[in-house]
């Protein structure tokens, strides 16, 4: 989420500004010799120098407000505010000189540089905390934004694993098998328990192993396999270290899913998925031989992984696709950086 500048209403300004500069006029105003250029004068010194200082502060403050900023007042900035206002003052004061030449110069730049400097630290420390609660405002939106996110790609994984078309088409394959009395029938079974016994032990977890990951992929391979057949040929050429990486668990396994969803599964025409690590990145790749009526988007599967690769690490999934082959590629994502 991109932030947003700091911004104080023009009014707010403009009118302190001026009461201020009344205010400066006040002892004037009760003394016994009182003198109404003195007063206007002093009043538009007092004034135009409150609103130079708001918004140098408004500035100065508020630049790079995207970057990420301490909590702590930064003394630099005050620093060269104050520096500002009394260059500013000291202005001031000698255009007040010039318009009441009857005034001694000494005193009067002292009591203006003296009530400059009060001005202005008010000011700065009167944006800095307004600008710290504008901050921590956006803070609050973004985490919010992104729990809102996290909890719809968790419901999004939580309906792709749960897929009633699996269910039913493993169901199926299952009673096919069980009828003709094929002996794959007990092990069917008992892949078919352990996949959605991964499903209930991971959808709890953010991260696993790859490791752990293939092990699920397995067990899915395995009762496509009975479905299939040699309709497609699933290679895998990960290494030890790649296996001891991190991955959102079903990652592996909804990539594949999509894979046997649009492209043709047949004995006529065997889909070939192969899996290898390139370049630190997990690559998924597969030809391209989409079904009539079929694209190449992987619609919510791809945008939920996505969504949950960006909450751990900074590099994004890529995607490639020229008409011939497609591939998926998964940054990795080590442990210790995790941590």
């Amino acid at each position: 989420m991109k932030r947003t500048a700091l911004k104080i209403s023009p009014a707010l300004i403009w009118g302190s500004s001026l009461l201020l500069g009344l205010l400066s006029s006040v002892p004037q105003l009760a003394s016994r010799h009182f003198n109404p250029a003195e007063a206007i004068v002093n009043a538009a010194i007092t004034a135009a120098f409150a609103l130079l200082m708001w918004y140098f502060n408004i500035y100065v403050i508020s630049r790079r407000s995207n970057q990420p900023r301490k909590q702590s007042i930064s003394y630099s900035r005050l620093m060269s505010s104050l520096l500002f206002g009394l260059v500013v003052m000291l202005v001031l004061a000698y255009i007040q000189q010039l318009i009441l030449s009857h005034i001694d110069f000494g005193p009067a730049m002292l009591m203006v540089e003296v009530r400059g400097i009060l001005i202005n630290l008010i000011f700065y420390m009167f944006l800095h905390l307004l600008q710290q609660n504008h901050e921590n405002q956006q803070v609050n939106m973004e985490l919010e934004t992104i729990r809102n996110e996290h909890l719809s790609a968790q419901y999004e994984l939580l309906k792709q694993q749960v897929n009633p078309h699996f269910l039913f088409n493993s169901l199926n394959t299952l009673k096919a098998m069980v009828e003709s009395g094929e002996k794959e029938a007990v092990p069917f079974i008992i892949k078919l328990s352990n996949f959605y016994r991964y499903t209930l032990e991971s959808r709890k977890l953010d991260l696993i192993h790859v490791q752990e990951e293939m092990e699920i992929l397995n067990a899915y391979l395995f009762l496509q396999k009975a479905r299939f057949e040699e309709g497609f040929i699933f290679k895998n050429s990960l290494s030890s270290g790649t296996l001891a990486t991190l991955i959102p668990p079903f990652t592996l396994q909804l990539l594949v899913e999509n894979c046997l969803k649009h492209n043709i599964v047949s004995l006529e025409k065997p889909l070939h998925i192969h899996l290898y690590e390139e370049n630190g990145m997990i690559v998924l790749e597969n030809p391209v031989q989409l079904k009539s009526g079929e694209n190449s988007s992987l619609g919510v599967g791809l945008k939920n992984i996505e969504l949950r690769y960006s909450h751990f690490i900074d590099k994004k999934v890529e995607i490639a696709n020229d008409q011939q082959v497609f591939k998926i590629k998964l940054p990795l994502i080590y442990e210790h950086h995790h941590h």
